[in-house]
């Protein structure tokens, strides 16, 4: 393994690397929120509104990313929508974790105890009230690890974006590969990278996770 031509693709696989957070970051955020927001619709929505939702998370969820971007991006033209490769991209991850999301926070709420919400209603707080004070944060206790842990896994999610032509660190390093025929070196430093990046959730995740923790234990 000659590690030494790296040196000569290093600002090319560091830019590559830097977009593959860009992508992930603002694709998770983006799924999360809509995720949130998803999760919420079906618990407080009207029926049909939850059943067409739940149509949603059901296709979603039973086709390949792959299949997804490339249906936003070569098919959306035909629709009028007309993205970059970038956009595509970060709106494609968000699409696509959207429901895995939802289904997380789902699985949130249904931990907390109906005591509790029984409680609040009967002292006349407000749903909106009950959601924000009580349903939320201990919600967030019981999914924080099944979040961080989907988190992790859009992380691997962008490697795909450099089918659709995303300068990520998937497409530096098959640039580097393809320019040099280092495949060795070229796929450790891919693994290496992603290592960091997941090892760096993780900690920030248990740190988030007992913080969390902690501030609930001091405000009851």
């Amino acid at each position: 393994m000659d590690l030494s031509i790296l040196l000569q693709y290093w600002p090319i696989l560091l830019s590559g690397f830097g977009l593959t957070i860009l992508c992930w970051l603002l694709g998770t955020v983006f799924s999360m929120a809509l995720g949130l927001v998803i999760s919420l619709v079906q618990r407080y929505g009207p029926r049909p509104v939850g059943w067409l939702i739940q149509v949603y998370i059901e296709i979603i969820r039973g086709t390949p990313f792959l299949v997804q971007l490339f249906v936003l991006y070569y098919g959306g033209p035909l629709l009028g929508l007309r993205l970059d490769a970038l956009p595509a991209g970060i709106l494609g991850l968000s699409v696509y974790g959207s429901p895995y999301f939802a289904e997380i926070f789902r699985a949130g709420y249904l931990a907390v105890p109906t005591g509790q919400l029984e409680a609040a209603r009967a002292i006349g707080m407000s749903e909106l009230t009950i959601v924000r004070r009580i349903l939320m944060p201990l919600a967030l206790v019981s999914a924080l690890p099944s979040l961080v842990n989907f988190a992790i896994i859009l992380t691997k999610e962008t490697v795909i974006l450099s089918i659709i032509t995303v300068p990520e660190l998937m497409y530096s390093v098959q640039r580097m590969s393809t320019e040099t025929f280092r495949y060795l070196e070229a796929n450790f430093i891919l693994a290496l990278f992603f290592w960091l990046l997941v090892e760096t959730i993780s900690r920030f995740g248990r740190k988030l996770e007992t913080r969390i923790t902690k501030h609930l234990i001091e405000r009851t």
